[in-house]
């Protein structure tokens, strides 16, 4: 039972990386549309997830796909950082990278060959790495399942 605990406290964790990722992605774009000769899109980009932030039934049309098409693989992602007590931050953030990208082209198929895309797959996976490194920081840096035997022996010694 206390397993069944552990992991649903996991997948909790990975919900509040989601939704960092989601704001990740809100300032991305802002920063991107405030740059010199930056594309009218990313002007447009740069509102519609601030809706998406401030009215929460409308971000759960955006919330509830992106968990859909990223939850597989960011699940098998930590459940390999536990299993193997994966702790390292670059790692965390590959996965979320990783995940986010994966996610995007399982989106739009074709993003590879729209050049326009390449910047919005950028921009997501950095959203990722961004997403890695706070689900890192919450539960990353205690990831697995089994514990070194120095944490084990002073757990001991203290009882």
């Amino acid at each position: 039972m206390a397993m069944v605990g552990y992991v649903l406290k996991r997948i909790l964790m990975m919900l509040a990386g989601y939704l960092v990722g989601l704001i990740a992605l809100v300032v991305i774009y802002m920063v991107l549309s405030s740059l010199p000769n930056a594309p009218g899109y990313f002007e447009l980009m740069q509102f519609t997830p601030v809706a998406v932030l401030v009215v929460p039934p409308l971000g759960m049309f955006v919330y509830f796909p992106t968990i859909v098409v990223t939850g597989m693989q960011t699940l098998v992602f930590a459940m390999i950082a536990e299993f193997f007590s994966l702790r390292s931050f670059w790692l965390h953030m590959l996965f979320g990278c990783a995940a986010a990208a994966a996610g995007f082209v399982l989106l739009w198929p074709d993003a590879p060959d729209d050049p326009e895309r390449w910047a919005d797959m950028g921009i997501i996976a950095g959203a990722g790495l961004v997403a890695g490194l706070v689900y890192w920081l919450i539960a990353g840096r205690d990831a697995g399942f089994r514990r070194p035997l120095d944490q084990i022996k002073q757990f001991q010694e203290k009882s």
